[in-house]
This record gives C-alpha cells, structure tokens and sequence, in this order.
C-alpha cells in the first residue's frame, strides 16, 4: 500500500485559512509613485507661473508709481524667477525622462534631437530662454530709446511670447497628467489646469490694458478686441476642462488675480521718481478693476451645458455659433453698464480701487469721470459696422478656441 501524499492545499489539509496582514498583501505601486511625482511637479510650474503674472502686474504698477529707475526691480525679478522656476523644473523633468525614464516614460515623450520629454516640458524650456534674452535686449532698448510709451514694444513682445509659453507648458504638462488619469484618480490635476487657465487669461488681458479702461468700455475700439481675444480662451479652456462650469471658473480665476492685486498693492507706499508728475502718489498704483467675464463665461457654459458634447464638425459649428450669440450679448450689456457704475460713485472706494488706479503720469482733471472716445449710437453706420466687426471676430475666436480645446482634450504626450 502506497503512502499517502500530503496535501498543499490548506482547505484539504484541514489547516486554517488566515486573512492576508496589510503587510504580505501591500505591493509596491511604481504607477502611484509616478504619479505623485508629476503632481509635484505641476505644482511647481504652476508655481513660477503665479509668478509671471504677479510680477507683470507689480511691474506695470511700478511703472505708474515709480516709474523705470532699473532692471533689478522686485517685480522684473519675480517675472524672471518665475520663467526660471518653470524652465528649471522642466530641464529637469527633461533630463530626468531620457537619461533616467522608464521604456513606458520615454515611449510616451516628444523625441527632439535623441532627447525625450512631454511636450510641455519643451515648450516651458523655450519660453523660459525667450524670457531670459528678452531680459538684456529691454534694457538695451530702454537705454536707446528711453521709457516706453506703450506696453507693446520689441523686448516686451518677446517677453509676452517666452512668458506664455512658459504658462502654455505648463499647462501642457498639467493636461498631460489629467487626460492620463485613471476614472477618479485625477487628483488637483483639473483645478490645477482651471488655475493655469486662469493666469494665461490674466496675462492675456494685460496686453489689452490700454483699451480696456473703465473710460474706454463704450468705444468701438474695446468691445472689437476683446471679441476677439477672450472667447477664444473661455471657449477653448472649457473645453480642455473636466468641469461643467469651466469657462466661468476660469473667469473666476481671472477677476480673482485682478481683484486680488487691485486690493493688495495700494497697500503698500510708492512715490515716483521720474517726471512728468501730473499729480502725486503715495502708494503703488493698480490696474483698474477686472473685466466681468464671469458672466459671459457663464453663458458659454449654459450653452455647453444645454446641448452637450457630441462629434464631428456639425455639433462643433453650432457650439460656435450659441457661444458667440451668447458671450457677445452678454459681455456688451454688462460692460456697458458695469463701466458707467466704476467711473461714478459707486466705483470710489477700496473694493473697485476706481479713485486708485491713476499713475501719477496721467492727468489730474474732470476726464476721469467722463467716457473717452465713446461710440455715438446715433451713428447706425458705425454702430452696424462694429457689431458685424464683433460677430466676426467672436466667431472665429470661438472657433479657434473650440479647435484648441479639442486637441488639448486629447493631450497624452
């Protein structure tokens, strides 16, 4: 008679089943490591472009207070802190994916040259050394041709295109994280990219500061440029997002950065330097109450809301149009009006910062409380001709910023 084999199953064997300890059951996850390390490190780059966008503001109100005593200001070193911060983090985030990446990491970059990374971390690299040879060539340009009598210049140009691509990789970066995301394992990445949302449209108003004054709200001029600027990153952004309410939390952002520096610099004291001085400042001048584009994003979102996402360029086209019925009507009534209560009464005080907002290169005189150059709406002529000029513009800014959004929903490299 042959022995009898002993069993190797537990349940057979009569030996009892023990639960699995949290320590033989634990193993090591690489992908959650991973993952953690890229939060890190878009917390970073969004970290260099909150930077950017307080020291353009602080720089701008410098330039009002103080005016242009030298290149190693606060606000000029915090612009390039940030673009250094952000560029920094990205040659890292370089290095680290060719020379230390797994296969996975490195099939999943944009190969330059035998170098890989994501494609935010290039893009962040180039505007970071834009905003570094834009730094000399300001000050080259200052000493030959003096103060500037504009925003737009050749040096500030460059700075505006290395400062957002710095913004725009980061974003990229961010994106790349949140359309890579397991179903609820997203993490901060949507409200990260909500934020970096917001501070490229912050930095994209900037540039149109000189025709957005509350006294230039009912001229042509203002209500043409920024139909066609601000729909095509409210729409866009939307889109690109994981919220149903992105656009109007993007705007949200926006008017917080604005709001936020409007309150917080006349804080401190500031006295200019250079002259003319029309009338004297004794604290940092800010940038006159944000736009309301919560409320035209708010229509965006309603009409996103209201008829879905679906596919192919028929859906994509009535998106557009709805959108741009929806934020043009909305932003002219209440611009028109919003601006007609910040130059009266009711705009004078610390939370509109309307009595504020005046450099000390600006005229003292009863034009503060007046509109400039305001479209006479007796005037068909004119009046038909902006408002064509304005559909137009806000359907191809919305168009573009669709187009924009459908690419950046797919962003996985």
């Amino acid at each position: 008679m042959s022995a009898a084999i002993p069993s190797t199953n537990p349940a057979l064997s009569g030996e009892s089943l023990a639960a699995p300890t949290a320590e033989t059951s634990r193993v090591p996850d690489a992908g959650e490591a991973a993952r953690v390390r890229a939060r890190r490190l878009c917390q970073l780059v969004m970290l260099g472009a909150t930077s950017i966008v307080v020291g353009i503001l602080w720089d701008i109100s410098w330039h009002r207070t103080i005016g242009r005593d030298t290149f190693w200001t606060p606000a000029h070193l915090a612009i390039q802190l940030g673009g250094l911060i952000g560029g920094g983090t990205a040659g890292w985030l370089i290095l680290r994916t060719t020379f230390l990446g797994t296969e996975q990491e490195k099939a999943s970059g944009v190969g330059i040259c035998g170098v890989r990374a994501p494609l935010g971390a290039w893009l962040t690299v180039w505007g970071c050394s834009a905003m570094l040879v834009s730094a000399p060539f300001d000050n080259w340009w200052h000493d030959a041709y003096g103060l500037d009598v504009k925003i737009i210049s050749p040096p500030h140009a460059l700075l505006a295109l290395g400062m957002w691509s710095v913004v725009g990789g980061a974003l990229l970066l961010v994106l790349r994280e949140q359309n890579n995301a397991e179903p609820g394992r997203a993490g901060t990445g949507p409200w990260l990219f909500i934020y970096g949302a917001g501070v490229l449209l912050a930095m994209a108003a900037v540039f149109l500061t000189e025709m957005s004054f509350p006294n230039h709200q009912r001229s042509a001029t203002f209500y043409r440029w920024s139909a066609g600027t601000y729909p095509f990153y409210l729409l866009g952004m939307a889109r690109a997002s994981k919220f149903r309410w992105g656009a109007t939390m993007v705007a949200a952002v926006y008017m917080l950065i604005g709001a936020g520096m409007a309150w917080v610099l006349p804080l401190f004291e500031g006295h200019p330097k250079l002259g003319p001085i029309y009338h004297r400042v004794d604290h940092f001048v800010p940038l006159p109450f944000p736009l309301l584009l919560v409320v035209p994003a708010l229509g965006i979102d309603l009409v996103r809301n209201a008829i879905g996402h679906g596919k192919g360029w028929r859906w994509d086209l009535l998106t557009v149009v709805l959108c741009t019925v929806a934020f043009l009507g909305l932003f002219v009534l209440t611009q028109w009006f919003f601006s007609e209560f910040i130059i009266g009464p009711g705009g004078q005080n610390w939370f509109f910062a309307a009595d504020r907002h005046w450099g000390y290169n600006e005229p003292v005189g009863p034009g503060r409380l007046r509109y400039w150059d305001v479209m006479n709406l007796q005037d068909h002529e004119l009046l038909w001709s902006t408002l064509r000029y304005c559909l137009l513009a806000t359907l191809i800014s919305s168009g573009l910023g669709l187009l924009l959004g459908n690419w950046m929903a797919k962003v996985r490299r």
